[in-house]
């Protein structure tokens, strides 16, 4: 007994060296031969490894799969196309009015390339003010589905601009209008106030859908449909609420353009790269100045002034309306240069003058002390049957150097005194159209009646 007490220690020694060595030679075949070790331990040829050699497994990913692309968001694209698709995050509508309002857009090529060049001017500016409020950038299409980017679209509902806004939330958006400038035109202005209220409404309902359906339909109306599925117990989405015609071909009509940008050779169209940088700058105006004039100092034609401008009504910008003026980002510093040379030489910045209309005063005699008929003085200051002229009324009226205003003032936008009669909708697929006002459930199959033009 006292003989195995003492050989067990330098026994049990002995078999822990063994083990760390077997160890340590598995270990050193799997990870190779050192360059400074000898190949051979003194007994003429190298140790087979004790495990086989496994494949490099990074190789054969690289060999058989093809790399993946990427979008380095960090750098931002030449294409505002691509920056815009960059910024998509909209919840996308399936719905079989999305597929019909496609095909309603590409069997029209050439309106769709008519809209998308008006809209070279406007877009970047919308797509940088939807950033700045962490906006999905599919809405700086929406002037597509409203106006068809026209700032000068006018709606049977007397919905104005291109952003589409009524009087009344022109108003509460605080977008001037008079007889003078109407800011729901006005390109700065309307962007802004359509922005707020797409915000706005946003909040109100928690979902995108469901405010834009609001910014056609008015929120309380979509409040009270919402409400009404929910009391029944039916899903509130967009897609399952009751709604009129038009609000339920408008998000598809929406979705359907943003299907084209998003993916324009699946669908055989070839999209003009628009680049990606600033279409105008803006220049505050401190004091009048007549639109000519302004075109002249920025050296473009009158009507590229218009489109960049088109809230003015008379040929004359007065500084009230606090709104800048919009020019080419590369004219701007030539405006200014022209600008500074002209009040150099103490010249005006307007030929036309404002005539106060005093007690017993007759719109012929004030026309008849000018040199123009009373017509004419009429159109030149907007004065229809409704127009109530009392004295104290501002007139606009040509000053002596006011040369070519009747050619320019013919060419400026006006608010129509009484909004076009509403397109009656033309019986679709799915039977007789629906009128205005009434309700159409858009969990259909079948597309719906040809929606009605606001």
């Amino acid at each position: 007994m006292s003989l195995f007490r003492r050989f067990l220690p330098p026994l049990l020694f002995l078999l822990s060296a063994c083990a760390h060595a077997e160890q340590s030679l598995q270990l050193s075949s799997e990870l190779g031969p050192s360059p400074a070790a000898p190949s051979s331990m003194g007994f003429g040829a190298a140790l087979p490894p004790v495990l086989p050699a496994m494949p490099d497994a990074s190789r054969e990913v690289r060999d058989e799969l093809p790399p993946i692309p990427t979008i380095d968001l960090t750098m931002p694209p030449d294409d505002l196309w691509q920056r815009m698709r960059n910024g998509f995050s909209m919840a996308d509508l399936d719905s079989p009015l999305v597929a019909d309002r496609q095909a309603w857009y590409l069997n029209r090529p050439d309106l769709l390339k008519r809209i998308f060049e008006r809209s070279r001017r406007y877009l970047h500016h919308i797509v940088v003010e939807l950033e700045k409020r962490g906006m999905p950038t599919e809405l700086a299409l929406l002037p597509v589905v409203e106006s068809s980017f026209n700032p000068l679209a006018y709606s049977s509902a007397r919905a104005l601009g291109m952003w589409q806004f009524i009087p009344a939330t022109g108003k509460t958006y605080k977008l001037q209008q008079n007889a003078w400038f109407d800011q729901r035109r006005d390109i700065v202005a309307s962007t802004g106030a359509a922005l707020d209220y797409l915000q706005t409404i946003y909040e109100m309902h928690g979902d995108w859908h469901l405010a834009l359906a609001s910014y056609n339909w008015g929120e309380n109306a979509v409040g009270r449909a919402v409400e009404k599925n929910r009391r029944l117990g039916l899903p509130t989405d967009y897609a399952h609420l009751k709604m009129p015609t038009e609000t339920a071909y408008y998000v598809p009509k929406l979705q359907a353009i943003k299907n084209i940008i998003a993916q324009p050779q699946l669908f055989g169209i070839t999209l003009d790269a628009i680049p990606n940088r600033p279409y105008f700058g803006t220049v505050e105006l401190s004091s009048n100045m007549d639109i000519a004039l302004a075109a002249r100092l920025a050296e473009i034609p009158v009507e590229e002034f218009i489109a960049l401008n088109p809230a003015y009504s008379r040929p004359v910008m007065p500084s009230a309306a606090n709104s800048p003026l919009v020019l080419p980002a590369e004219k701007v510093q030539t405006f200014l240069a022209n600008l500074q040379s002209h009040e150099a030489q103490d010249k005006p910045l307007s030929a036309w003058l404002t005539h106060i209309l005093k007690p017993g005063e007759k719109l012929e005699g004030v026309a008849k002390r000018y040199g123009i008929s009373a017509v004419r003085l009429k159109q030149l200051n907007g004065i229809n049957a409704r127009t109530k002229v009392t004295p104290g009324y501002a007139l606009l009226v040509p000053g002596k150097d006011a040369t070519g205003h009747d050619a320019l003032a013919a060419r400026l936008p006006q608010t129509p005194a009484s909004p076009p009669k509403a397109v009656k909708a033309k019986p679709g697929k799915a039977g007789k159209p629906v009128a205005k006002g009434k309700s159409v459930n858009v969990k259909i199959r079948k597309p719906a009646a040809t929606p009605q033009k606001r």
